[in-house]
Formats: C-alpha cells, sequence, structure tokens
C-alpha cells in the first residue's frame, strides 16, 4: 500500500520506519531492523541532525547502503542551525553522514525563535534547485505556523508536517489535519505508540484495541497503526529497535479497519484539542 506524499508524484507507504533516540541501542540490531523494514515494504525512513548529534544518520546509512533508491529518505535541520547558510551547510553534513548525494525531504524540525523561517524556506529552495533534495517541509507546526510557511513558500512547497500524533493524543484531528489536507499536505505523525505510554489492556481504549485486534487477527499495536493510517494523508513513522517489532508494524500495513473499527476506536479514544500544540 502506498499514497501520494503531499504535492509530490511520489508514493510513500503509510507506515515507515521512525529513528529517534536508536543511538540508545545495538549497532548490529537497528541496523538489523531497519534494513528488515526495507524488506517489508517500510520504505519510508525518517531521521535527523539531532538524533545522537549525528550517530543515527550513519546508522540509516549502513541500513540502506546498496538500496538508495528503494528508500524515501527525510532529514531535519535544527533549528539553531536554520539560517539560510546555516541550513545549507547542515544539509551537506547530513548527506555526508547518510551517504547519498540527495534526502526525498527536508524538513525544518520545528519553528525558529533564532532565524526568519523566509530564510530557511529559501535555503530549501536552492538545495532544491540542486538536486540535494527533492523537497522540503516542517514539523512540530501548529495550524498557524503552518499557515504562515504556505504564505511564504507558496501552494504546493510544503510537502509535510510532522507532528506528535496517537491515540491518546488526537489534538491534529481538530484542525491541523483537515489543513493539511485542504492544502494537500501529508501529515506525519511521529510516537504513534505514546513514547512508552501505549494504551494498557485493562484500560477502556486497550480492550477496545484487543477486541478489534482478535477481530482481524492483528495485534493492538497494529491496529493503533492502522487507526493512525486511516486517511490517504496519514502517515506514520514508529521506532523500532529490533527485527520482531518492526515485523509486527509492517504487519499493519495489510490491515483494513471497517467504518464501524473505525467509530468504536474514535469513541475510544476522542479528540481532545489542546491550548497548543503537543510535541514531545
Amino acid at each position: 500500500m502506498r499514497n501520494r506524499f503531499g504535492p509530490l508524484k511520489a508514493s510513500v507507504p503509510p507506515i515507515g520506519q521512525g529513528t529517534w533516540q536508536l543511538e540508545r541501542n545495538e549497532r548490529r540490531e537497528v541496523v538489523r531492523a531497519l534494513r528488515r523494514g526495507l524488506d517489508l515494504g517500510l520504505t519510508h525512513v525518517d531521521t535527523a541532525e539531532m538524533y545522537g548529534n549525528g550517530a543515527v544518520e550513519e546508522m540509516v546509512a549502513e541500513a540502506i547502503e546498496g538500496r538508495r533508491d528503494e528508500v524515501f529518505l527525510v532529514s531535519k535541520v535544527l533549528p539553531s542551525n536554520a539560517s539560510r547558510r546555516g541550513t545549507l551547510a547542515a544539509c551537506q553534513r547530513s548527506l555526508r553522514r547518510l551517504r547519498t548525494d540527495r534526502l526525498d525531504c527536508y524538513l525544518l524540525h520545528w519553528p525558529s525563535s533564532e532565524h526568519p523561517l523566509e530564510d530557511t524556506l529559501a535555503a530549501f529552495e536552492d538545495l532544491q534547485r540542486e538536486g540535494a533534495i527533492r523537497s522540503y517541509g516542517v514539523s512540530n507546526f501548529d495550524e498557524e505556523q503552518l499557515g504562515k510557511a504556505v504564505d511564504s513558500a507558496g501552494p504546493g512547497k510544503i510537502a509535510c508536517n510532522q507532528v506528535l500524533y496517537h491515540l491518546e493524543e488526537r489534538h491534529a484531528d481538530a484542525e491541523l489535519i483537515p489543513l493539511c489536507e485542504e492544502e494537500e499536505i501529508a501529515f506525519v505523525g511521529y510516537s504513534p505508540f505514546g513514547s512508552g505510554s501505549f494504551p494498557s489492556p485493562q484500560s477502556r481504549g486497550g480492550k477496545v484495541l484487543s477486541e478489534v485486534a482478535r477481530a482481524h487477527g492483528a495485534t493492538p499495536r497494529q491496529v493503533a497503526l492502522a487507526f493512525l493510517t486511516r486517511l490517504p494523508s496519514l502517515f506514520t513513522i514508529p521506532r523500532s529497535a529490533n527485527v520482531a517489532h518492526t515485523e509486527e508494524n509492517a504487519g499493519a500495513l495489510k490491515l483494513k479497519l471497517s467504518e464501524d473499527d473505525l467509530a468504536k476506536i474514535g469513541s475510544a479514544f476522542p479528540v481532545r484539542r489542546r491550548r497548543e500544540l503537543p510535541t514531545l
């Protein structure tokens, strides 16, 4: 299963592979897990210069060696580096660590308080013209910030917005996801399992997930991933440090939830709009 990634003609699997904090795990096992993910169709690989101060990009480089053309590769520039010149330099460092000549998408990791967004976007345009990046986007932008980014970049330029999104944190469903769909921007949810706070089997939501999972011969986590990618505009990037978890994540690609399933899950995990966009 693949969906169009925002304004790009590229088709990208709705479930990919996140890499945040993977530097804390044994490198050989991380590389094995990432490679197994590629084998199973999880070819959207997301990383960032911040992760392990570049160490994770180097892990990703090892995992995708010889398979670069299979991968939709995403990295991010730190806001502190996001001046026009700083963005260009940061991208080149990421490309060296990733051992590639291009990124499929390059993101501003979160809004910068140090550098004007217009400068970052101008650098993205420079990189795109040079062929160093195929597209660009943002991360952790709320509706107002995303609207300003679209106004500044122009229509059809912002490829995605990457935001915290899991069953117990559905703030984005209130207004941000509808805005992304209106602007044809891919919505990429990170930490789909709640960063260690996945619903327990004894909770109301956990019981609903287990019920739906049993009906489909799936696992509760696979059901969660299927729900979080229920629309063509939605993508998610679960992190996995071992092959077994990667294989479980990939199993969700084949899971199709019914409208009744979606209604049950939506009722168990209602949308709660926060005062500010939640982040990690």
